[in-house]
């Protein structure tokens, strides 16, 4: 999904498609340190933006912990570390808002990172970004790479992974409404109280910041993070209850029926909401409001996932 909209964004921004690599998992398995030595040796790439990840909602971190901190820890260690030996002069990490203690202050800033217990529910994959961030300041302290990472918060839209298990809330709920309206379905039932507040970014704002700050000068970058915190917030600074979520998707996909909320299913954190300030002051805001985003989502649900 963040893939596929950094190569929009690129391409509207007047970059020859013709060289902008990308590979498929069958193409280069990012798994495979080997795959991705020989891909680095061979294309010698000059900008990365390292957006794959192994990801999911609440079901999947607690289904497969043990992938979830395994694949990603080797994407973020074989890409990373392979940029490094074969000179890329400029990487950008793509993180998740999972990575701050579970009661981390509303809102989240960015030296919050490291400062208590995570959510236990995404321990495993908060663990592995986390570690992707202190690499990207590691190869930077240690040789000097220009090497930076930014945190979105929770993003939908487009390419979207709508597996009805697997997937994360907004793509989750968007094909449950639909498939109720479609069976006239007198309820629906959502996981936890519908208490928890989320933050939600369409993914095609999130391409639009990764541009801006992969394209930020070198001095004003990491004068404005902190040394050893070194990533910066990316997200809309506004949040909404899952419930308030699901009524707004119900009105998207035109479900009239009751809404009901499974409360011995995981809330998971209570709330994540980011502090966009430090983004904001480096010259980016989001420009897609959530029930906008949200149609469009649903517009490409519709044409694309059945």
């Amino acid at each position: 999904m963040v893939g596929s909209a950094i190569v929009r964004a690129l391409t509207a921004r007047g970059h020859d498609p013709a060289r902008i690599l990308t590979r498929t998992r069958s193409e280069v398995d990012l798994l495979n340190a080997s795959e991705v030595r020989d891909f680095f040796a061979e294309e010698q790439p000059q900008q990365v933006y390292l957006a794959a990840a192994k990801v999911g909602g609440i079901h999947a971190n607690n289904t497969y912990p043990a992938e979830f901190i395994h694949d990603n820890l080797a994407i973020a260690t074989n890409v990373i570390h392979a940029a490094h030996r074969h000179g890329v002069p400029k990487l950008l990490f793509l993180g998740s808002s999972c990575i701050y203690p579970r009661h981390a202050e509303q809102p989240m800033r960015e030296d919050a990172l490291l400062t208590g217990t995570l959510e236990p529910t995404n321990e495993p994959y908060a663990i592995a970004k986390i570690a992707g961030i202190k690499l990207c300041e590691s190869y930077r302290r240690q040789y000097g790479r220009d090497y930076r990472s930014v945190m979105p918060t929770n993003l939908y839209g487009p390419n979207d992974n709508y597996h009805p298990e697997n997937s994360h809330v907004v793509p989750a709920l968007l094909r449950r409404f639909h498939e109720a309206k479609q069976q006239n379905a007198k309820a629906v039932v959502i996981w936890g109280t519908g208490t928890p507040k989320r933050e939600f970014l369409h993914v095609d704002d999130m391409a639009a910041a990764c541009l801006h700050v992969m394209n930020l000068p070198e001095d004003t970058y990491w004068g404005a993070v902190h040394p050893m915190q070194s990533h910066i917030n990316i997200g809309t600074g506004q949040d909404c209850s899952i419930r308030e979520l699901a009524e707004t998707i119900a009105r998207v996909t035109g479900y009239e029926g009751r809404l009901t909320f499974d409360s011995s299913k995981p809330d998971g954190m209570p709330r994540k909401l980011l502090d966009t300030s430090l983004i904001r002051s480096l010259g980016w805001q989001p420009r897609i409001a959530l029930e906008d985003g949200l149609n469009d989502a649903y517009q490409w649900f519709t044409e694309n996932a059945f």
